[in-house]
């Protein structure tokens, strides 16, 4: 089966853990590539379409807190199969219309090559809008969280910078976090997988209060992304 240089096959949805699909285009920002983006954190945001009211309004959101996904080393890129001077236009209106320069670059997809690498157009689809779909792509360039929401749904940025610091915070320090974690919060140890680590989680007297061997929250302050 062909491959790209990614090493996934056209037609194949990526998934979590696995090379995220090389792509290369025209942006708002000039040429670019997802090897750009090697060494950092990325997220790459699809939207249906340009020039509607929930894109509209998740651009401007995610342009006003570009910042603070910068500051914890991850970029934004945007994507909708629109071209490339539709995407001009659009930020133009945005900023216009809603007084926000956005600066996160939009990606030209008129062949629907990226779109369709990513899955983002459903084979059995009557229209062309992509999904409204977020990728969390890690520094070594591989997948590690897809969202998708309803065409009608707006996503959250702020669930978005969640969802980046409980990656980076597993990332460094190999444990999970529990549901509802927020940066700062305790994390969760991996649990033993042998019966001979067993006994490092027990006390003489059994376990200790709130702990199982399976359930080991780790004190917050020993990971950083």
């Amino acid at each position: 089966m062909e491959q790209d240089e990614s090493g996934a096959a056209p037609g194949f949805w990526p998934r979590i853990g696995e090379p995220a699909p090389a792509f290369e285009g025209r942006s708002t920002d000039g040429p670019v590539r997802l090897a750009d983006f090697r060494g950092g954190w990325l997220f790459l945001l699809s939207h249906p379409a340009d020039f509607t009211p929930v894109c509209t309004s998740e651009l401007a959101a995610f342009g006003r807190r570009q910042e603070a996904f910068r500051s914890r080393g991850c970029a934004l890129l945007a994507l909708s199969i629109d071209s490339l001077y539709a995407h001009l236009a659009w930020l133009q209106s945005i900023e216009r219309t809603l007084g926000v320069r956005v600066a996160v670059p939009l990606l030209e997809d008129v062949s629907m090559a990226v779109a369709r690498r990513y899955g983002m157009i459903h084979p059995a689809a009557t229209s062309t809008a992509t999904i409204r779909a977020s990728y969390l792509i890690d520094p070594d360039g591989l997948v590690q969280a897809i969202t998708w929401y309803p065409l009608q749904i707006g996503r959250s940025v702020e669930e978005h910078l969640r969802l980046l610091e409980a990656a980076r915070a597993a990332r460094a320090s190999g444990c999970g976090t529990p549901a509802d974690w927020q940066p700062g919060g305790p994390l969760l140890e991996p649990p033993p997988t042998t019966r001979g680590e067993l006994p490092r989680v027990e006390t003489e007297g059994g376990e200790a209060p709130g702990r199982a061997w399976y359930y080991r929250p780790r004190p917050p302050g020993d990971a950083a992304g």
